[in-house]
């Protein structure tokens, strides 16, 4: 079995999950000599990182990658990464290596008629909890309290809610009003339920302000606290650490095994965000994965966009001891609802472990068409 084409394709969907904010990926489908084609996906986020992308795919990988056997996952990806040398491993390159080896990876699994779980060694959960992504986006604590509520009542297992994120909400930016809501939360889902707190990139916060707000929150039994700071403000999630007792989430904007090496070997991460559309992949994710479980830490795949990076992070999930949950996007939407199918939904709040070949999800090209950028 050979390579014998490669397509990019730049996608822009309204996303309600998102306050119905444009957000943008790049899906790359690689075909064979033998029929066989999958599916990989790049989350690029902005238009000109979605174009440049595209363009990085079509005028550069394709051509290292045709005629190779698609199987050979691990030596495509170092082969990919060499070929990156002067423009550097991450950013943009990054992307294009994280779609490109998502879709070998499908590929093989599907050449072989196992999902993708079974290569990387089988099952270690069944199912795993569902757990309700959202950004908070009201005005009042009763509106985005009840949100939070008729996804607990749908069946999900916990919430994880990211302040500073766009919309009316002002979660994030004043101490009382953020404990008010917090206590308001646990007042009305109970303390069983898993709650995540994600700070992300929205807001600044002080070293002070954070130590405060760990704390208050560990006493809510806040599950962790994600994102608290920018990834550069290495000194404060050191401070942060060692004085406070709630388990710290970050990671999700490191781009490789290297990048992440460095911040475990920081001492300051609990909970490792990874996405395996910007972290070199699958075979990057694994990677880091199994540099993350040699230490006794969890990771969380960061799987909010397209059904393809969802399928792939699930994949990544049920095969490993070192993961908790999944993270699921419960507003249908275009990038997950119409891009693929089946949607990867949960059932009693859990999602389990999908049986079909490859990823599990195929790609509507109807749909395709209809969010292709232009």
């Amino acid at each position: 079995m050979k390579i014998s084409a490669i397509e990019a394709y730049g996608i822009a969907c309204v996303e309600p999950n998102d306050y119905n904010r444009t957000r943008y990926t790049t899906i790359v489908r690689v075909r064979t000599d033998e029929g066989v084609s999958g599916w990989g996906e790049g989350i690029t986020m902005w238009p000109e990182a979605t174009h440049a992308v595209v363009t990085l795919i079509e005028k550069g990988f394709k051509d290292l990658l045709i005629g190779e056997d698609p199987l050979q996952t691990e030596k495509l990806w170092h082969k990919m990464r060499s070929h990156v040398w002067w423009y550097g491993v991450g950013g943009l390159a990054s992307f294009s290596v994280s779609a490109l080896d998502m879709a070998l990876w499908d590929i093989k699994g599907r050449a072989l008629g196992l999902p993708v779980y079974q290569l990387m060694g089988g099952l270690v959960h069944e199912k795993l909890p569902a757990i309700a992504s959202i950004h908070g986006k009201y005005a009042t604590h009763e509106e985005n309290v009840g949100e939070i509520a008729s996804y607990i009542e749908e069946g999900y297992q916990g919430v994880k809610i990211g302040f500073g994120k766009k919309g009316q909400a002002i979660l994030g930016r004043e101490e009382a009003h953020d404990l008010e809501f917090v206590r308001r939360v646990r007042e009305r889902i109970g303390y069983e339920k898993m709650f995540i707190i994600d700070i992300g990139n929205g807001i600044r916060w002080e070293t002070p302000h954070a130590i405060r707000m760990a704390r208050a929150y560990e006493e809510h039994r806040v599950l962790w606290l994600e994102e608290p700071f920018h990834p550069d403000r290495m000194d404060d999630y050191r401070e942060l650490r060692q004085k406070t007792n709630i388990w710290i989430g970050a990671g999700e904007r490191e781009w490789h095994p290297e990048g992440y090496r460095r911040l475990l070997e920081s001492g300051t991460v609990d909970v490792f965000g990874i996405d395996p559309a910007r972290a070199e992949g699958i075979t990057g994710f694994l990677k880091i994965r199994e540099l993350i479980g040699s230490k006794g830490k969890i990771f969380n795949a960061h799987a909010w966009s397209t059904g393809i990076t969802t399928a792939a992070s699930l994949h990544l999930s049920v095969s490993s001891p070192h993961c908790l949950l999944l993270e699921l996007k419960p507003l249908a939407n275009p990038m997950q609802h119409e891009l693929t199918v089946p949607a990867i939904t949960h059932r009693d709040g859990w999602v389990f472990a999908p049986d079909a070949p490859g990823l599990g999800v195929e790609v509507d090209e109807a749909a395709l068409r209809k969010y292709r950028l232009t």
